[in-house]
């Protein structure tokens, strides 16, 4: 049965965006740090603050051409994959995920692991408005977000945990490298998430990334943020099928 409340808190219903990776987001290429094996142990947190995870998945899938989050994936839908990926992340606190297009048949239809579900109203407009609903639902109580996307199956619990412990008092977004291109999961500190409310269209947060200097942190060997876009790669990935 598909889960129906968070960590700590129940299915909440708000405004959101879609936040998909596309090439121009991820040239950043340069400035790929190893962690440092104390990062994790002095990653600074406000008073009551935590982590809080993001599945950024309210998108059409209008490539896919049918409800991408329940197309399956090595036997479950694809979205719980990247729920199963926050959940096992040992440095996070909370987790939400962002729904929009087709909601009420992937609430019905994906199990959420403990994940709480906002809905963004306006995911059509792209990128932009289902990150600003997963940030307005939990900025009041989180020190950041760690974003991830829904059509990711092969973002890795230890990508996560590493890209939150190279927290350092002093970047204000980390986000995960692989072989040297800057991808995800992306974290964002809380002093950038009031910036969030003033993005619109399809950029996402690309503009604030890089106004941010975002520290990349090599995540080489600890899974893949490839996504899914479309039925053919899907049928070329492990296992996929597209949903009845």
């Amino acid at each position: 049965m598909p889960s129906s409340g968070g960590r700590r808190w129940g299915c909440e219903v708000t405004p959101g965006i879609y936040f998909r990776r596309t090439a121009a987001a991820v040239a950043d290429t340069a400035n790929v740090t190893e962690p440092s094996p104390a990062a994790a142990a002095s990653a600074p947190l406000a008073a009551g603050g935590g982590v809080v995870g993001l599945v950024l998945a309210a998108g059409a899938g209008r490539r896919f051409g049918s409800p991408k989050q329940l197309a399956l994936y090595d036997g479950r839908p694809l979205l719980e994959h990247a729920l199963l990926a926050m959940a096992g992340a040992r440095l996070i606190d909370d987790v939400v995920v962002v729904l929009g297009a087709h909601a009420d048949a992937v609430l019905a239809g994906v199990e959420r692991h403990g994940a709480a579900a906002v809905i963004c109203a306006e995911w059509d407009e792209g990128q932009a408005a289902s990150l600003r609903t997963g940030v307005a639902a939990v900025a009041d109580r989180a020190d950041a977000v760690v974003v991830t996307l829904g059509d990711q199956p092969a973002i890795d619990p230890r990508a996560i945990d590493r890209v939150i412990g190279s927290r350092d008092g002093v970047n204000l977004a980390v986000r995960a490298a692989y072989g040297g291109r800057a991808g995800h999961p992306v974290l964002l500190e809380r002093a950038l998430l009031a910036q969030v409310a003033t993005l619109r269209g399809d950029a996402g947060a690309r503009g604030l990334l890089a106004g941010a200097n975002a520290k990349l942190i090599a995540c080489d060997g600890l899974g893949s943020d490839l996504d899914i876009d479309t039925v053919e790669e899907l049928r070329l990935s492990a296992g996929g099928s597209t949903p009845a």
